[in-house]
């Protein structure tokens, strides 16, 4: 990770849901690679960026069901034009727009900003082409017809993307590693 990049990172199914209505945590595929990748990746540091629903969800959460420390480590930043606080330690309230906020940050340097969860969050970042790198997190199924919010849909760009990096992990989650090229989508 580089000074003032944008990583977002997204849990997504072969058929490009980012959640069911009747799947567990991590589609039902969490394992010992994927669960050592999360501890990996928390502890690299960064900035995480959440989302008003993502908190309230975790935050709602006992302690230690959350994966790692991150939750009294890491710095965070929340996304909420409703909330008045947040309980968490080293976490901040931002009412501001999260493009603008984002561009800010990404201006000013600093530790390498992640996103964590936060669907809406992801999707505002590409459109306005902050991102430096996805990583889609590949689950083995097809969700049909339980599928819950299409990872991307209501994109207000595209992007043309190079593969930058792979793996998998616990031998049926693959992890792709994309970063924008800055280039045009090939067109008819």
């Amino acid at each position: 990770m580089t000074t003032g990049e944008v990583i977002a990172d997204l849990f997504v199914s072969v058929d490009g849901w980012a959640g069911s209505t009747d799947s567990p945590g991590y589609f039902g595929y969490g394992g010992p690679d994927l669960m050592a990748w999360i501890d990996e990746s928390s502890t690299v540091p960064h900035v995480a960026l959440l989302g008003r629903r993502t908190y309230e969800l975790l935050s709602g959460m006992p302690v230690e069901a959350h994966d790692g420390t991150w939750v009294t480590e890491l710095d965070k930043v929340v996304f909420s034009r409703t909330l008045d606080s947040v309980a968490w330690p080293k976490t901040e309230l931002c009412k501001q727009d999260v493009v603008a906020e984002v561009r800010r940050r990404k201006a000013e340097g600093g530790l390498p900003m992640r996103t964590m969860g936060s669907l809406s969050l992801v999707r505002q970042l590409l459109s306005a082409g902050l991102v430096d790198r996805l990583r889609l997190m590949t689950f083995p199924l097809l969700v049909g017809p339980t599928g819950r919010e299409p990872a991307f849909e209501q994109l207000a760009s595209s992007a043309d993307l190079e593969l930058v990096d792979h793996r998998v992990l616990d031998g049926r989650i693959v992890l792709l590693e994309y970063r924008p090229t800055g280039k045009d989508i090939p067109r008819a």
